[in-house]
């Protein structure tokens, strides 16, 4: 049978038995629905017809290899074929040539391709493998006599535990660990390479890392290191697998064999290959992570770095997650970010994003890598807001994918941090009221105020707003709360670019943290902002939203609901009638958080807006007052506010404090009669129990409200 040209493998197959197929009733090209019906007709006899023999010699067997081998061929790479075998039914035949007790190796190697083949890339397909029993068979046949079977079987396994559809091997049973341990300690590189691929799928908790640790298996993992490079790579993963976010596991990996293990994986980050060479970084960053004390060494971190910046240029899956390797390392760190800007990386990853196109994943990751770098350093944020970049970030809120979107978001996010970039934006506000503006270009070097215009800013970010995707309009969300902060004295250039009705909107959605993201931007936004455009906010939210976002679900909404409130009190005397007006329904939303003792940060911010309120008029002294002491037919009800003062939380002991001084100041008649209301309620004689508090701003206060309480008496008023 003449070789097919569609890759060297399949011809070599094709090419094996060219006598065979002239007389067989099918060969190469046969129809899909020909092959899945011989092969379903049951093992040798089905596929040859009646009276063929059975074996590795009959002609039935010999034509059973040869349609397995074929449907193989025609699957490999091929979505669309693997789909149209899978609607025919050809998974359980293929899996039964596995489970045939008389089959041949040349049988069991074409079955487990086929069988790996289906497996790979489709979910339906892996399913469909599982589903016929599969594993059981292809685990089985591992300890064939023949080792192409053993290959096969392994690499079909393999294929299997790179789907998320496939089973959980649970490590804490000591006959699965004897079995991996087995593998592991097979002679065949195939077998160890399942093992540890297994290792990387089904190691997914503390204690399945501690019980892999304890069996030793990151000694046998180390000890592979010198196989091949698939091997190596494979343990790599299921090294770092075992030590992620463990302290105690990275621990005792850091100081096996006085370092040598640790020492190794530094080693690998210098192999010649680049695969290699990120698997060991990652692995490091892994073991940095679960346990800093372990990994101090600075000058390891630097070349970490460096490393990670040199693979960036590397082509395919490497280059494209050296980046995010990059992120995950400085993530949070001051210093290593420091490092990695003193290693020149906002210029190496500008300088490559600004030579290709955004249409790859790798524009993804370095976007992302760049704003990580920008959320600590303000001379990481000049640079790059300094450089053509910036320009293309921008450009990235409006592009078509909807990764490259939110890395742009994210950028935006944490430049907008900056002091630099706050000035600019003041600059833009002042000549932009309105985003069709235009403003009077002048030189300003590095802010670049010309390119970040409220066109090219705040425009765009509102728009993402109404995007279809729910991570746009997160990641959105995020750059606006930051822009929102940056823009305090000029908040009118935020309200005539629409993006309060939108926020509002979707303040109501499903998503909590669509509710939350809206309602901080929100909050940013009411911050300092002047009277007349805090009641603009107010008529949009409306007061009905306000008191239903106090009483949100989660409690995170909750709590930065309040904090928008604290903002809308502050600095504006009318805005108390939102909170006590319209029958009361925001200071009885308040009233319910507190009295069902949520989340400690709802009741600090809930304590804190009651105390802003008791700092105004009598009115606001007593509506403040029926929330904490309420009367109950002629009986006060037990308040929360006791509670509140024995919390282990200072803040919120703090902020209590700060409402009970507002109520009882200054010296009146009012203000005794408060104190007589705290005093039947209990909440004087708790105030006295924390004159020693161990938090110094509590024993102030603490001070303060009985000073003023002694000080009502000696006046005369109670």
């Amino acid at each position: 049978m003449p070789a097919t040209a569609s890759g060297g493998a399949r011809a070599e197959e094709a090419a094996s038995a060219p006598s065979v197929c002239s007389s067989a009733p099918f060969c190469m090209g046969t129809r899909p629905e020909e092959l899945a019906a011989r092969l379903a007709a049951g093992g040798p006899g089905g596929v040859g017809g009646p009276g063929a023999g059975r074996g590795e010699g009959g002609e039935g067997e010999h034509e059973r290899v040869l349609a397995l081998r074929e449907i193989k061929n025609q699957i490999i790479g091929n979505r669309t074929k693997k789909l149209l075998y899978l609607r025919l039914g050809a998974v359980p035949a293929v899996v039964a040539a596995l489970a045939e007790p008389g089959a041949s190796p040349a049988a069991l190697v074409q079955a487990a391709a086929a069988a790996g083949s289906f497996a790979c890339g489709v979910d339906d397909g892996a399913r469909a493998v599982l589903a016929a029993g599969a594993v059981g068979h292809l685990t089985r046949l591992l300890a064939h006599p023949d080792d192409k079977v053993v290959d096969a079987c392994a690499r079909a396994l393999r294929m299997i535990y790179q789907s998320k559809q496939a089973p959980t091997f649970d490590v804490n049973n000591e006959k699965n660990m004897d079995f991996l341990l087995s593998l592991l300690d097979s002679e065949n590189e195939n077998v160890t390479e399942l093992a540890a691929n297994i290792i990387s799928y089904s190691c997914n908790s503390n204690t399945e890392q501690l019980a892999l640790c304890g069996a030793g298996v990151p000694q046998k993992l180390v000890s592979l290191f010198g196989g091949s490079m698939n091997l190596r790579d494979a343990c790599l993963e299921s090294m770092t697998a075992v030590i992620r976010n463990n302290w105690e596991v990275a621990s005792r990996f850091a100081s096996m064999d006085h370092g040598k293990a640790f020492r190794s994986i530094v080693a690998l980050i210098h192999d010649r290959s680049p695969r290699t060479r990120l698997l060991a970084c990652l692995c490091l960053i892994a073991l940095g992570h679960a346990s800093p004390c372990h990994f101090p060494d600075r000058q390891i971190k630097t070349k970490l770095i460096l490393v990670l910046l040199e693979l960036i240029e590397e082509p395919g899956h490497v280059g494209d997650e050296a980046p995010l390797a990059l992120t995950t390392l400085i993530k949070d760190s001051v210093e290593l970010q420091k490092q990695a800007f003193s290693t020149n990386a906002v210029a190496k990853l500008s300088n490559h994003l600004l030579a290709n196109t955004l249409e790859t994943r790798r524009a993804v990751t370095i976007l992302l890598a760049l704003a990580e770098l920008c959320s600590k350093q303000e001379e990481s944020r000049s640079q790059l807001m300094s450089g053509q970049v910036s320009t293309l970030i921008l450009d990235a809120l409006k592009h078509d994918c909807v990764d490259i979107r939110v890395a742009a978001c994210s950028c935006l996010k944490n430049i907008s941090r900056s002091s630099k970039v706050r000035i600019m934006l003041l600059y833009i506000s002042t000549f932009c009221v309105h985003p069709n503006d235009s403003i009077n270009v002048v030189n300003l070097q590095v802010l670049s105020a010309g390119r970040l215009s409220c066109d090219t800013v705040i425009a765009p970010l509102v728009q993402l707003l109404y995007d279809s995707s729910t991570s746009v309009q997160i990641a959105a969300l995020g750059a606006i709360c930051n822009i929102a902060v940056n823009l305090t004295p000029r908040k009118s250039v935020l309200l005539h670019s629409g993006v309060v009705s939108q926020l509002v909107h979707l303040s109501k959605s499903m998503d909590p943290t669509l509710r939350l993201k809206s309602v901080l931007a929100l909050r940013n936004i009411m911050f300092l902002m002047n009277p007349k455009d805090k009641d603009l906010i107010l008529k949009e939210l409306t007061v009905s939203t306000l008191s239903s976002l106090i009483c949100d679900s989660e409690h995170s909404v909750q709590e930065q609901t309040l904090a928008l409130v604290q903002n809308l009190l502050d600095g504006y005397v009318g805005s108390v009638n939102y909170v006590i007006g319209e029958d009361g329904m925001v200071i009885n939303a308040i009233s319910r958080q507190l009295n069902s003792a949520s989340a400690t940060g709802v009741c600090i911010q809930g304590m804190l807006v009651l105390a802003n309120m008791a700092a105004g008029n009598e009115l606001n002294k007593e509506a403040v007052m029926d929330v904490t002491v309420p009367h109950r037919a002629d009986r006060i009800k037990p308040s929360f506010v006791v509670n509140f003062l024995q919390s282990k939380d200072k803040q919120l002991r703090v902020a209590t404090l700060w409402c009970i001084l507002n109520l009882i100041y200054p010296n009146s008649e009012s203000s005794s009669t408060r104190v007589a209301r705290l005093q039947n309620a209990g909440v004087i004689s708790q105030v006295k129990n924390m004159i020693n508090d161990p938090c110094l701003d509590c024993k102030l206060r603490v001070r303060m409200v009985l000073e003023h309480c002694l000080d009502n008496a000696a006046a005369g008023f109670m």
